[in-house]
């Protein structure tokens, strides 16, 4: 939409609330609305000011004053709110300068975009993230000075087989084993249908829905790919309707990588691809019918993986899930349909414009501005330095012998070894001024105060377990 066609949008269907979300630096959609009588064609040039102090990793107390300028081609009617209301993400701007604020992502996102095509490579990069998630029944949680705990309930848990239910009618998914069951099994398929359903009522293609492995309601919806930065805003849309669809039913959400001790957890895949002049170019003639371009691009990916994971599996509870077991990714490998690799390349379709790569080991707690941009860039620099991702590993990784996967590269352990990464290799991140210093500096700093300290200064439940009777 156009800046009037959105203002037509309000006046047609008598809006009455004009709400504008931004992102935080770690990754949560941020909102404030305004009645929609103060939405002109001039506020998408002139913006919004509100505070930003007290924005997660942003501004201090005493230059907190933003101005949020609104993208017209992001509007759509908020299929929850009350009163009618027009829904805008926006870019974020210094209001003194009026340049784009260094710490929001969704301009570094743009930033990423830009520097694809100042290359010359490729003028176009399409992202498609299959973001997993858990639908829940109940969740409790706290943590204080003298006790911790965490209590996670579905109804369709296999641990809930025998709970007393009157009656208990069984076909409850059992653990690693809730992938495609048909109803009864799968409780979830109309819950899944709506979430759909809303989604594509607001210009949101959907491919399909289905069960995932895990017990206890995993769940992946599978969007149609776009380019990066609307990708980015599709995927902070489509967590939005899917919170909301769950609350609205009785049930909770979650995108935390490993919630459930002993099953698979949630992650999110992220298929790409280069194109330019609307052709694709990642179809060739090499390996899993790859073009050379694409096999420099995988092997930047896997050439500065340990760093792009401070980004795109950025939490402590990442490295729950990055174990081996689960299905989880551990070794920096490619492969042709071998899901164990941290690049796969999908058979699916012989046609060219299918051709892509899947980049494995990132799950959906990310805020994929700066995931997105940072595997682009990783991508950029194997094309550009023609780096060589070695041999394919057609194998099951899992079942490899000590010997054999001595030689394979291993993803970060940990978040703390993910950050440490990021650290001695960010230069790549750098290309056309995309991710600056501060930004780097930011996030490292951020990561490591509120998230890796916090949890390394306290007891852990199971700390008891193992040595209170010591």
């Amino acid at each position: 939409m156009t800046p009037r066609e959105v203002v037509k949008l309000v006046e047609d269907n008598n809006v009455q609330f004009i709400d504008f979300k931004f992102m935080d630096f770690p990754g949560l959609w941020q909102h404030f609305s305004v009645p929609a009588r103060q939405l002109t064609e001039d506020s998408f040039q002139d913006g919004f000011g509100f505070d930003g102090s007290s924005i997660r990793g942003w501004k201090s107390i005493d230059e907190s004053d933003m101005l949020l300028l609104p993208d017209p081609t992001t509007a759509f009617i908020d299929p929850f709110a009350k009163y009618p209301t027009v829904s805008l993400i926006g870019n974020v701007v210094d209001p003194v300068t009026r340049e784009p604020y260094n710490l929001d992502p969704r301009h570094v996102a743009q930033k990423a975009e830009k520097a694809l095509a100042a290359t010359g490579i490729a003028d176009t990069v399409f992202f498609g993230p299959e973001a997993e998630f858990f639908i829940l029944d109940d969740i409790r949680f706290d943590t204080n000075e003298h006790s911790s705990y965490y209590y996670v309930d579905s109804d369709e848990g296999k641990w809930n087989s025998g709970r007393q239910e009157s009656p208990n009618l069984g076909y409850k998914p059992r653990y690693k084993e809730g992938y495609f069951p048909v109803p009864p099994s799968d409780t979830l398929a109309d819950l899944r249908s709506e979430m759909t359903f809303i989604m594509q009522s607001i210009g949101i293609d959907v491919e399909c829905h289905h069960h995932e492995v895990a017990t206890a309601g995993q769940t992946e919806i599978d969007m149609r790919f776009d380019q990066l930065t609307a990708m980015a805003d599709k995927l902070m849309v489509f967590k939005y309707i899917i919170k909301n669809v769950a609350r609205r039913a009785g049930k909770t959400v979650t995108f935390m990588p490993k919630p459930l001790f002993g099953d698979n957890g949630s992650g999110m895949h992220c298929h790409q691809s280069l194109w330019k002049d609307g052709k694709p170019l990642f179809a060739g003639e090499s390996y899993a019918g790859l073009s050379e371009m694409a096999l420099h691009y995988i092997g930047g990916l896997l050439k500065h993986a340990p760093a792009i994971l401070a980004f795109a599996a950025p939490t402590t509870n990442s490295y729950k899930r990055l174990v081996p077991g689960y299905e989880a990714p551990i070794n920096l490998a490619y492969s042709r349909r071998n899901r164990s690799a941290a690049v796969r390349i999908p058979l699916y379709s012989t046609s060219p414009k299918a051709k892509r790569l899947e980049f494995r080991p990132p799950d959906p707690s990310c805020n994929p501005y700066l995931a997105f941009s940072a595997m682009l860039l990783a991508g950029i620099d194997g094309v550009l330095n023609r780096i060589d991702p070695g041999d394919p590993l057609d194998k099951d990784i899992y079942a490899l012998s000590p010997e054999e996967l001595k030689n394979v590269p291993k993803l970060p352990g940990s978040l703390d070894e993910a950050l440490q990464a990021l650290e001695m290799d960010h230069e790549f991140l750098m290309r056309g001024n995309v991710f600056t210093e501060d930004v780097i500096d930011g996030w490292i700093r951020y990561k490591r105060k509120h998230e890796i300290l916090a949890i390394a200064m306290r007891p852990h439940p199971y700390e008891f377990a193992l040595y209170f009777d010591i």
